[in-house]
């Protein structure tokens, strides 16, 4: 699954345009490297988010296309 559709699907971020705008501006990384939004995201990838002065660093557990939102949260683990 492409990076901006996993932010979108795991609730990390709200909208997949402002995922993808997130990942052209360099503020998502994946496993220590800047990612752009066509990464393909496997379980055991860390990501790092850093949107304004807040910075979210997960680890990817589950990959799915459709999560209830009660669900999301199973989907990584905040590290």
């Amino acid at each position: 699954m492409r990076l901006d559709k996993y932010l979108k699907v795991s609730r990390l971020i709200k909208r997949r345009t402002v995922a993808n705008e997130a990942c052209d501006n360099g503020r998502i990384s994946v496993n220590g490297r800047v990612a752009k939004a066509g990464y393909e995201v496997k379980p055991g990838d860390k990501i790092e988010i850093t949107l304004g002065t807040r910075t979210v660093a997960v680890e990817v557990l589950v990959v799915a296309d459709n999560v209830r939102k009660d669900d999301a949260v199973t989907m990584y683990k905040e590290i």
